[in-house]
């Protein structure tokens, strides 16, 4: 190992620089897990959201359809035209509650980001535990003789 790798011979000014390149990729590490983890469930809530709009697009269908259906089977009070219109009422009822039951199995599968939370916060731990290098002020200094110092 040589004497530049230890850092010994770095310069506050390259150590700073390089503080601020590992955090930066840190933080961009930090939203590309959050975004993998985010996309999966997005679809999800996509194709979820998506069967709800079906099934209800299909119900609205289904309403003049069945009301049409109820008003000639009053009329007829037997197997006629009536009837042909309560079997597709009928079946637009049973595929839009098919697509609910696929809709809300899709949505039941959304989670939270739980590796981004968790690493996250193993982040935050470590910046938190960081302290701070004393450094040696001399005691003449011009700045620090004109500031007053509180006893708090």
């Amino acid at each position: 190992m040589s004497t530049a790798d230890d850092g010994a011979d770095r310069s506050l000014g390259q150590l700073v620089a390089t503080a601020t390149a590992e955090m930066s990729a840190l933080v961009h590490d930090e939203i590309a897990l959050a975004k993998a983890e985010l996309r999966q469930d997005a679809k999800r809530a996509g194709i979820g959201s998506a069967a709800f709009l079906v099934a209800g697009a299909l119900a609205l269908f289904a309403l003049p359809v069945l009301s049409f259906a109820a008003a000639y089977g009053i009329h007829n009070l037997g197997l006629g035209l009536a009837w042909s219109f309560l079997i597709v009422g009928g079946a637009f009822l049973i595929v839009a509650l098919l697509l609910v039951l696929i809709a809300v199995s899709k949505l039941k599968k959304i989670k939270k980001p739980e590796k981004t939370i968790s690493s996250a916060k193993e982040t935050a731990a470590v910046l938190g535990n960081v302290k701070p290098h004393p450094r040696a002020v001399p005691e003449d200094h011009p700045v620090l003789e004109s500031v007053t110092r509180s006893s708090v």
